[in-house]
C-alpha cells in the first residue's frame, strides 16, 4: 500500500446527511495544503443508508475508502479497523457529525511534524453542548482522568485527534478505550503528548449517540487501563501484597482478641469469650480475603508468565 502525507479515519454511525459536506470539506483543506491525502469512513453498522452515501462520495473522489461493518460494534472497533487500514504519515481522526473542524487540521499536522509530537489532542474550550448534561461532568470525567494518567490534557475525549503513524500502529484499541488512547500511547513509550483547543460547533444534523452512562463507563475502564497498565504483567505486585497485608492486620487483630481474654481470665476479670466477639469474625474475614487475594495473585502471575504477548516491546530503533 503506498503511502500518504495524511490519513483521516472518520468512525460513524448513522450519519448520512453529514458525510457529503464533512468530505467536501476535509478535501478543501487537503487541497489548500497540497496533502497527499486519504479518508477513511468506517460505518459502524449504520442503518441509515450511510454506506450507500459512502459507496456515491467514493466514487467521485478516489481518495475516499470505506469500511463496513455488519453490526455495530462501537468507536473502538471502528477505530482500531481505521488506525490497521491508514497509510498516512500523520493520521487524524474526527467524529462524523460537523461538530469537529477540518480546519483545525493544518496546524495539528504542524505540531506533530514539525514539533515532533506524537499525539495532538484537540481541546474544545467553548463547547456547544448542554452544560448540565455535557460539559459540568466532562469537566469532572477530565479532572479525574488527568489524575490517574499523569496526562495534562484538558479534553481526553475530543474526538480530533494527531497522531504520528507509528503511534496508532503499535496500540490497541479496543473495549471502549477509545476514550484513552492518549494513555495508550504513553503506555506504549509515546511520550510527546500535546494538545490544540478547537472550535467546537452545533450539531448539524442527527442527534447524540452517547448518553450520561459514558461518564461512569469511561471511568470504570479508565481504572482497568491504569491497573493494567500498572500491574498487568505483575499481578502479584498488588494481589500478593494486599493480601498479605489483610492477613497480617487479620492475623493480629485474632491474637490481641486472643490475649486480651487470657490476660483478663488469668487475672480474675471480667471477660468476653473469644467467640462472642465480632471483631474476632471480622479478623477470620480478613485472614481468608487475604489469602484468597494472594491465591490470586499467584493464579494471575501464571497466566502473565503464559501470555504470549509478555515479552513484546515497542522498540524505537535498532542498529
Amino acid at each position: 500500500m503506498s503511502s500518504k502525507d495524511v490519513s483521516i479515519v472518520v468512525p460513524l454511525f448513522n450519519e448520512a446527511e453529514s458525510l457529503p459536506e464533512l468530505c467536501g470539506w476535509i478535501g478543501r483543506v487537503a487541497g489548500s495544503q497540497g496533502w497527499d491525502y486519504e479518508i477513511i469512513l468506517v460505518d459502524d453498522g449504520s442503518n441509515d443508508g450511510s454506506w450507500d452515501v459512502i459507496r456515491d462520495l467514493s466514487k467521485d473522489n478516489k481518495a475516499i475508502r470505506g469500511i463496513s461493518f455488519r453490526r455495530n460494534y462501537g468507536k473502538s472497533a471502528a477505530l482500531y479497523c481505521g488506525f490497521k487500514a491508514a497509510c498516512g504519515r500523520v493520521v487524524f481522526t474526527m467524529d462524523a457529525d460537523l461538530q469537529d473542524s477540518p480546519d483545525e487540521l493544518p496546524e495539528m499536522y504542524r505540531m506533530v511534524t514539525e514539533e515532533n509530537y506524537d499525539v495532538v489532542s484537540g481541546w474544545k474550550q467553548h463547547r456547544k453542548d448542554n452544560k448540565l448534561t455535557k460539559n459540568l461532568p466532562s469537566k469532572l470525567y477530565n479532572a479525574t482522568a488527568r489524575c490517574i494518567t499523569g496526562i495534562k490534557l484538558h479534553d481526553m475525549n475530543c474526538g480530533l485527534k494527531a497522531y504520528r503513524s507509528e503511534v496508532v500502529k503499535n496500540i490497541e484499541v479496543y473495549g471502549e478505550m477509545h476514550r484513552y488512547i492518549p494513555y495508550l500511547a504513553k503506555n506504549a513509550g509515546f511520550t510527546r503528548i500535546g494538545e490544540k483547543p478547537v472550535v467546537h460547533q452545533k450539531r448539524k444534523f442527527g442527534t447524540s449517540k452517547f448518553g450520561m452512562e459514558r461518564f461512569v463507563n469511561g471511568f470504570l475502564d479508565l481504572l482497568s487501563l491504569w491497573f493494567l497498565s500498572t500491574f498487568g504483567k505483575k499481578p502479584m505486585h498488588f494481589f500478593g501484597f494486599t493480601g498479605i497485608l489483610m492477613f497480617l492486620v487479620g492475623d493480629i487483630l485474632a491474637v490481641w482478641i486472643i490475649v486480651a481474654k487470657l490476660v483478663h481470665q488469668a487475672h480474675g476479670l471480667k471477660f468476653r469469650a473469644v467467640t462472642d466477639q465480632p471483631l474476632f469474625y471480622l479478623a477470620l474475614v480478613a485472614v481468608l480475603v487475604g489469602v484468597m487475594l494472594f491465591l490470586a495473585g499467584f493464579i494471575g502471575e501464571m497466566v502473565a508468565r503464559s501470555a504470549p504477548e509478555r515479552n513484546q516491546y515497542n522498540l524505537k530503533e535498532e542498529l
